[in-house]
């Protein structure tokens, strides 16, 4: 699949021969000469990597970038005619994966292009990996309390319970997280003495 690309440039030559040249080399290009049109674009397909001018008219591209970032979690990479320390600070802090210095030929900027797309790519797959071990990890959480408060209605030690209440789940087709929640909330009592010793 093509990689969308947001290209936000308040110039409008830079921004069309920058957009010509990026989908010459593939890529699907969303244009805008403003953050807020910018955001318009975004609310109806999201990119997988945005360009930004940094110094955009109306809202500024640290503004957009800050958005971007917090409400769709799309990488990006500045735009500038500035290299001074202060400014490739403000970027980074930001979280940018690159800074680019205008004048810009596309040739010279694919390879950075490819790079941050790389780089897009093992952050959301960090990102899904923590996700799924927070979700593990709640549900883990979730199933030791309920099994803590069998423990102390049943009499069984911690093995034995997890056994009789994995059992009572398989036996009535529930997900044993679904059924860890509703012990730990107090919505449901369930009796675990028949299935102590089934495996």
């Amino acid at each position: 699949m093509k990689a969308t690309i947001l290209l936000v440039e308040d110039d409008r030559l830079v921004l069309h021969m920058l957009s010509r040249g990026l989908q010459a080399a593939g890529y699907d290009v969303l244009e805008a000469d403003s953050g807020e049109m910018a955001m318009q674009l975004c609310t109806a397909s999201s990119p997988d990597l945005a360009l930004l001018d940094m110094r955009l008219t109306g809202m500024s591209g640290i503004d957009f970038a800050r958005w971007l970032k917090t409400t769709l979690g799309v990488p990006f990479l500045f735009l500038s005619a500035y290299n001074d320390s202060e400014t490739v600070g403000a970027a980074a802090e930001l979280g940018a994966l690159g800074y680019l210095v205008k004048p810009l030929d596309v040739s010279q900027i694919l390879p950075a292009i490819y790079t941050a797309l790389q780089r897009a790519g093992e952050i959301k797959k960090l990102q899904q990996v923590e996700s799924d071990l927070n979700t593990a990890l709640k549900a883990s959480r979730g199933i030791s309390m309920a099994i803590g408060l069998l423990m102390q209605r049943f009499g069984g030690s911690a093995d034995e319970t997890f056994e009789a209440l994995r059992a009572y789940c398989r036996g009535n087709r529930k997900r044993m997280t679904d059924v860890a929640d509703q012990i730990v909330d107090r919505k449901q009592e369930i009796d675990l003495l028949p299935f102590f010793g089934k495996r």
